[in-house]
């Protein structure tokens, strides 16, 4: 059982086995803040040690936490879907386009209100709500037991 393979499997456990011994950086690296106050960290990848994919987390400010949401530039920062943090300025720029959004919703809705306008009727349910054509007959056209 000591010959040429097994040496190597047994070569590479004791080396795993020293190396997890060695120290690990804990403290990740402070990458940045958003308007909320939340602050981003990272622990870069280490392809060498075995670590494919960096660490990313967040820390809430004091008061708040982890289930208040967060700015969706940041959240896809930390779900690997995008490699770069979002930068301050695309974060307000999305934040004005949101708040652009809010008000002309909210000027709909007052002129909706102003013309007399009411909210839409829940849509029917079942076979009777869909559209009947006079040309269209249902079922089969060469059955002659149909009813006409």
């Amino acid at each position: 059982m000591s010959n040429g393979q097994y040496r190597q499997v047994w070569r590479i456990v004791l080396r795993n086995f020293l190396n997890s011994f060695k120290p690990r950086q804990i403290q990740g690296n402070n990458i940045g803040k958003d308007y909320i106050g939340n602050v981003y960290y990272e622990i870069p990848a280490d392809p060498s040690r075995g670590k494919r994919k960096p660490s990313r987390w967040y820390d809430p400010p004091k008061g708040l936490d982890f289930q208040d949401p967060i700015p969706a530039e940041w959240e896809a920062w930390l779900r690997m879907r995008r490699n770069e943090p979002p930068t301050e300025e695309e974060v307000a720029k999305n934040l004005a386009i949101a708040e652009m959004k809010k008000v002309n919703a909210a000027k709909i809705e007052e002129q909706r209100l102003i013309d007399g306008g009411s909210l839409p009727a829940p849509a029917e349910k079942g076979h009777e709500s869909f559209p009947t054509y006079s040309e269209y007959h249902p079922g089969d056209p060469t059955n002659k037991y149909r009813n006409k």
